[in-house]
């Protein structure tokens, strides 16, 4: 009797992958972008990179990270855009909104990815299927005819997400466990999310420089290519095991910031940097924390220069008043570490966060001028109504340490790939 295929476990996940995401909103935004070689940018400058490229610039090998003067030179008649953040967060939302029409979202991975863990009924790979196809429908009819995503379907999250690069863009792929490896041999093994350049040495001292080769790896063997459980985990998850996912905590919060070229004068710097500050500390509000460390970091223009400075209160606060106080201490003595240079790039992070469920008793700081308790807890009062306003009237209609209109060209809030911004950040 012919051996037969291996048993397959049941098709779990059902993953997202919205293709071009940044640049097919802007074309869907503007229709005279449409079918055309579009990048974003953070900046209109030659010597930035972009942060996202439509499908057509990418036929020219312009991608996310390639320098702006070098994607003009690749890819003649590229346009150019300023990225609008919180375009991609409302649209974001609409997407959401549009797939929870047809199936609840189980996790959202970034702003560009989501997934769908699939009962007993949508493991049937027909109902999947179907369910992929309606949803796509769903977002060309309901969200925009230019926006796109890559579908995959496979027994866990890794294999689906792996699934939905196989065919892009606007691709439809199901992925049984029993066709692996076959049907990615031809991939490097960078190719698979986890395995960056940086480790690619690691594996070819091992003997690894095939896809073949690696799946033929034993859990110890990526173990110690990772030096860790890792190594264990990847191997689970690449043949087909379903580890779940888990919440991420974090013990910070802050915003950093690579400077226009007409902002990296000392006078101009140090607006940002405040500006950084009051929207970290904004932040720290809305999400009820309050934060007992504050640490600065500024990166020198064309030098290898950095200045890094901390301070640690006594107890946890959240008004921008004493915080702001702060940021002019540390100011100078990070400035002192670069020379005085021009700064290329600042980091404001807030640090050891506490709940506001936690019991609160102010105190005096010995780091400050004196301050009573009443006057603590007012300044945390009057925090909270400068966030109500800007709400309620635009950012900056009330600003602490800046005048709104010095900052009225920095963009401030930026999607990172591991968070994604409320809405109500845009404001603040």
């Amino acid at each position: 009797m012919p051996a037969s295929l291996p048993s397959s476990p049941p098709l779990r996940w059902l993953f997202l992958d919205l293709n071009s995401y940044f640049a097919s909103v802007e074309q869907q935004i503007c229709p005279k972008l449409q079918g055309k070689p579009v990048a974003v940018v953070p900046m209109m400058s030659d010597a930035t990179c972009a942060i996202a490229a439509s499908a057509q610039a990418k036929k020219f090998g312009v991608k996310t990270g390639t320098n702006v003067g070098e994607a003009k030179r690749m890819c003649p008649g590229l346009q150019l855009v300023l990225a609008d953040h919180s375009r991609y967060v409302a649209y974001h939302e609409r997407i959401k909104a549009e797939i929870e029409r047809h199936y609840p979202i189980e996790v959202v991975g970034s702003i560009d990815e989501m997934g769908l863990l699939l009962d007993g009924r949508h493991q049937d790979e027909k109902v999947a299927v179907d369910l992929a196809h309606r949803i796509k429908q769903g977002i060309r009819e309901n969200v925009g005819e230019v926006i796109t995503c890559s579908v995959g379907i496979a027994p866990n999250r890794f294999l689906a997400k792996l699934a939905s690069d196989i065919v892009k863009p606007d691709g439809l792929t199901v992925l049984h466990l029993h066709e692996m490896p076959q049907k990615i041999a031809h991939w490097q093994i960078t190719d698979l999310c986890g395995i960056g350049r940086r480790m690619e040495p690691r594996f070819h001292a091992a003997g690894i420089h095939s896809i073949e080769k690696l799946w033929a790896a034993t859990s110890q063997q990526l173990h110690q290519i990772w030096g860790g459980v890792g190594g264990d985990r990847f191997w689970q998850e690449l043949h087909g095991q379903d580890l779940g996912h888990f919440a991420t905590q974090h013990s910070s919060i802050g915003h950093s910031h690579v400077l226009a070229p007409e902002f990296r004068y000392h006078a101009q710097a140090v607006i940002v940097a405040k500006r950084l500050l009051s929207k970290a500390a904004s932040r720290l509000r809305r999400t009820e924390y309050r934060a007992q460390g504050l640490s600065l970091s500024v990166r020198a223009e064309g030098q290898p220069l950095r200045g890094d400075a901390q301070s640690r209160l006594s107890q946890p606060l959240s008004d921008t008043f004493t915080l702001m106080r702060l940021l002019d201490r540390l100011w100078p003595e990070v400035m002192r570490q670069i020379r005085w240079s021009r700064v290329k790039k600042i980091s404001v992070t807030l640090h050891d966060l506490q709940s506001n469920a936690e019991p609160q008793q102010l105190e005096l700081f010995p780091e400050l001028q004196p301050a009573k308790p009443v006057v603590l807890a007012r300044q945390e009062k009057l925090s909270q109504i400068m966030d109500t306003l800007n709400q309620r009237y635009g950012r900056d209609s009330v600003a602490l340490g800046f005048l709104p209109n010095q900052v009225k060209t920095f963009s401030g809030t930026k999607i990172a790939f591991d968070r994604i911004p409320k809405q109500q950040e845009f404001q603040e």
